[in-house]
């Protein structure tokens, strides 16, 4: 059986164990690729685990904020992240939904004060981890499709 192999990187952040078919939600939550950068990206989709498949991204030179791994835990939160460094991985942790959302999910009520032009930041509280299910801190709306409303 032949094995695909994807060139390890020096430094930068690994993110595994994403939910199968979700590598590309998880670029464009991080805005990547820019067409400024020169740092590779590494991307596999649908790659077999031990137990189920899985999406893998590989970013070079770059280590996530604690908020674009927020934003990645509402729709892979069973995802991982490795920080390497100098071909080693120095931190590994896995993400977590948290408690409130603040800046990170757009209400999907077009009346929501949120969506106005009053300087208000989206606030979400999750009512549940599983199935995900957040609740507007404002209007008290759930929206249905929280991946189409992340900011």
């Amino acid at each position: 059986m032949k094995e695909l192999r994807v060139q390890p990187i020096m430094n930068g952040t690994v993110i595994d164990h994403i939910t199968p078919g979700k590598a590309l939600k998880v670029l464009h939550i991080l805005g990547l690729p820019k067409p400024e950068s020169t740092s590779t990206i590494s991307v596999a989709i649908n790659v077999p685990g031990k137990t189920c498949k899985k999406d893998i991204v590989k970013i070079e030179d770059r280590e996530l904020e604690s908020s674009e791994v927020d934003r990645i835990a509402l729709i892979a939160p069973n995802a991982t992240i490795n920080i390497i460094r100098n071909y080693d991985v120095v931190e590994k942790h896995r993400v977590n939904i948290p408690e409130e959302l603040i800046g990170i999910v757009r209400c999907s009520n077009p009346t929501c004060v949120t969506n106005s032009t009053e300087p208000v930041q989206h606030r979400f509280t999750v009512v549940s981890k599983n199935p995900l299910r957040v609740k507007c801190q404002y209007c008290l709306r759930e929206p249905a499709d929280i991946e189409n409303h992340i900011l």
